[in-house]
């Protein structure tokens, strides 16, 4: 099965660096069993032992990520077939943001993740997956070049936001929707830069933006500089243009601050002479 449910066979389950076929597969995952207080006290045995699992997890994704360079998150739905029109946009999504210079970074499964991988992966790019540990059997997709499995969710969304400069959303479901508005709220609470977060698809997504534009922000939920930071568009050039052109002036932005903190040491270094 896939990241939401959807079959998948022959791939397997994966927890941690382990690969486990039919009954050797867990009724539960490792998110399900940390969280779980069924057991008030089991937590003085076997919490401790969870901190290590999960440091090893940062550790092994900052690890395989490190290197991989400018690249952008590509979000959206397992469950889109390949005869969808969408799917065939993710495709071109991912082919364009490899010949706009960055890497794509996926959940590694079917649908939309496979297209955004695939995509990169024919532009000679570097396509990425970020599988997650869950009950029920699944596996990277095959255009995945560099994947790296996680067991908990809360260190995958980590290796999403910390080597993404942008994120890019296709129609989706539940998880979908989970990782736009962690990008969004990181993004408007300032916990990262203002990358840019591009809707595709407006007949899918206009009702949310409209939602979040009327009732949300006229009562006082949110400003309005808040409904700016999402953008809606519909073809694959409109997301990567995008992409592109905040690039370029986040990257103006920073080469600004580093002249300026430059002169203000020249400036200090010369007043004390």
């Amino acid at each position: 099965m896939s990241d939401d449910g959807q079959p998948a066979p022959g791939h397997g389950y994966r927890k941690g660096p382990v690969l486990l076929r039919g009954e050797q597969i867990p009724a539960t995952t490792s998110d399900q069993r940390l969280l779980s207080r069924t057991d008030p006290s089991s937590w003085l045995h076997d919490d401790p032992w969870r901190v290590m699992r999960i440091q090893s997890e940062f550790v092994e994704g900052f690890g395989a990520l490190a290197e991989i360079g400018p690249a952008v998150s590509v979000f959206g739905s397992a469950r889109t077939p390949a005869d969808d029109p969408v799917y065939e946009v993710a495709v071109e999504v991912g082919r364009l943001l490899v010949e706009a210079g960055y890497g794509v970074i996926t959940g590694g499964g079917p649908g939309i993740m496979e297209a955004a991988n695939r995509g990169a992966k024919k532009a000679g790019g570097l396509s990425v997956g970020l599988g997650i540990e869950l009950p029920f059997e699944q596996g990277m997709n095959e255009y995945v070049d560099l994947g790296v499995n996680f067991r908990y969710f809360f260190a995958r969304k980590t290796m999403f936001v910390k080597y993404s400069e942008g994120f890019v959303v296709l129609p989706g479901g539940f998880g979908t929707l989970d990782e736009l508005f962690e990008a969004l709220t990181l993004v408007q609470t300032h916990k990262v830069i203002e990358f840019p977060i591009v809707l595709v698809g407006r007949d899918y997504w206009q009702g949310l933006v409209d939602w979040i534009s009327g009732p949300v922000l006229s009562r006082g939920m949110i400003s309005a500089a808040d409904v700016e930071l999402l953008q809606i568009v519909d073809t694959a050039e409109e997301a990567v243009q995008i992409v592109r052109e905040r690039g370029a002036e986040l990257r103006a932005e920073e080469e600004a601050a580093v002249r300026a903190a430059a002169a203000d040491r020249a400036a200090a270094e010369d007043s004390s002479r």
